[in-house]
C-alpha cells in the first residue's frame, strides 16, 4: 500500500544528493516539492528506477506500506526531528507507529537481572497503554519486544536492514510474531537492504523519534544504547536509566547516562511518573500499582499541559518548539499535548505544523 506521492518521495530518496534533512526542508514547501516532483522522471538513473520499481512492487505486497512524509499516516512524533526519513517501509500496523511509544535499548549480552528487567518494564509499559519500541537486536531489545508481547500490547522494531533481510537471522522467528500481534517492522532502507554497519547508528534516530522517551536498561560505556540516548536527548526526549552493581561492566554506562542527567528508574512507575500523562493511568490492568492522588496528579497535568498549549494554536500554522516556548512547557509535554489534542479532534497537523481544527 502506498500513495503517488510516496512514489515520488521515494525516487527523491533514492538520489545521492538528497539528504533526509533536504527532504525535510522541501516537505515545508509544497511549491518547491511541486516543481521538483516534476523534473523527477528525466533525473532518476536507470539503475535507481529499478531499485524505485522494486520498492513499489514491494509496497504493493498484502501487509506492506509505504508511509512518506506528506502523509497523514506518519508518525507525528517522528516529523519533528531534524532529519525524518523520507519514507518508512512498514510491515504489519501503520497505526501503531502513532501510538504513544516508550523506546527500550540495551546490550546484546545482557546479564540475567537485565533480561528480567527488560521483559518487567515492557510488560508493565504496555499494560499502561504503551507501545514498546526497540531494534530487534539480540539481547534487550529481544527481550523488550517479547515482554511487549507478553503483555498483550504492541510492539515496533525499527530495523538496521531491509525488511526482506531480518537481522540478526535467529530473530526472524521473533520479527514475524511482532506483526502477527499487530505490531510493525520499520525500516527506511529499501526491503533488499544488506545489514551495513553504517546503517544501524542511523536507525537509532527513528527509534527515539518515535518515541516520547528512552529507557537504557543494560549498556557497557561504549555502547550504540548511548548513540540512542544521547539523540534521544537532542530530540528533546526524555532519558532513562537502569542502574545496577558498580561491579557489572554492563551498568557502567547507564551510571554515566544518570551523572549527565538521564532520570533514574527502579519501576515503570518512576517513568510514568516523570513522562507527560498522555494516558490515563485508569487504562493499567494492574501491573503499575498507584495511589488515587498520583492518579488525580497525573490526570491533572495532562489535563493543564493540553489546555495550556490549546491556548497558543490559533489560524497561524505553529510548530511544537514554538508552542513550547509560548506554553512554557518543555517539547516533550508538549508533543504528548498535542498528541492529545489531535485524538480529541481540537486541532489539525499538517506538514509538521499545527492549526485549530476546521482552518
Amino acid at each position: 500500500m502506498y500513495s503517488n506521492e510516496a512514489a515520488l518521495w521515494l525516487q527523491l530518496s533514492l538520489l545521492p544528493h538528497w539528504g533526509p534533512v533536504t527532504l525535510r526542508q522541501l516537505q515545508e514547501s509544497s511549491e518547491d516539492r511541486n516543481r521538483v516532483f516534476d523534473a523527477l522522471p528525466a533525473s532518476l538513473p536507470e539503475d535507481l528506477k529499478n531499485t524505485h520499481q522494486e520498492c513499489l512492487a514491494w509496497g504493493s505486497e498484502p501487509g506492506n506500506s509505504l508511509v512518506c512524509l506528506s502523509d497523514d499516516s506518519y508518525p507525528p512524533l517522528l516529523l519533528q526531528i531534524p532529519d525524518p526519513p523520507p519514507v518508512l517501509f512498514v510491515r504489519g500496523s501503520i497505526d501503531v507507529l502513532s501510538l504513544p511509544q516508550i523506546a527500550m535499548v540495551g546490550s546484546r549480552k545482557p546479564s540475567p537481572d537485565g533480561r528480567r528487567h527488560a521483559r518487567r518494564f515492557a510488560e508493565a509499559l504496555v499494560d499502561c497503554g504503551y507501545a514498546v519500541t526497540s531494534g530487534l537486536a539480540l539481547g534487550i531489545d529481544s527481550e523488550c519486544h517479547q515482554g511487549a508481547i507478553a503483555g498483550s500490547g504492541k510492539t515496533i522494531a525499527v530495523l538496521g536492514s531491509g525488511l526482506n533481510r531480518i537481522y540478526p537471522a535467529r530473530n526472524g522467528k521473533l520479527a514475524r510474531e511482532i506483526v502477527d500481534h499487530q505490531g510493525a517492522l520499520v525500516c527506511e532502507l529499501p526491503p533488499q537492504s544488506s545489514p551495513q554497519p553504517f546503517n544501524f547508528p542511523r536507525r537509532n534516530r527513528i527509534i527515539s523519534g518515535l518515541s516520547h522517551g528512552v529507557l537504557v536498561v543494560e549498556a557497557a560505556r561504549r555502547s550504540g544504547s548511548l548513540i540512542t540516548a544521547r539523540l534521544a536527548g537532542e530530540q528533546g526526549r526524555e532519558v532513562f536509566s537502569v542502574p545496577g552493581s558498580i561491579r557489572n561492566p554492563l551498568t557502567q554506562g547507564c551510571h554515566a547516562l544518570i551523572r549527565n542527567g538521564a532520570k533514574l528508574v527502579e519501576s515503570p512507575k518512576d517513568i510514568l511518573e516523570e513522562l507527560p500523562a498522555i494516558l490515563s493511568w485508569e487504562q493499567s490492568r494492574g501491573a503499575i500499582h498507584t495511589a488515587d492522588t498520583k492518579n488525580t496528579t497525573a490526570c491533572a497535568m495532562q489535563d493543564t499541559n493540553a489546555a495550556m498549549v490549546l491556548e497558543h494554536i490559533g489560524h497561524d500554522p505553529v510548530t511544537v518548539d514554538e508552542l513550547a516556548m509560548a506554553a512554557g512547557i518543555s517539547t516533550g509535554e508538549t508533543a504528548a499535548a498535542l498528541v492529545l489534542l489531535e485524538l480529541e479532534g481540537e486541532i489539525e497537523h499538517h506538514e509538521g505544523r499545527f492549526v485549530l481544527s476546521g482552518n
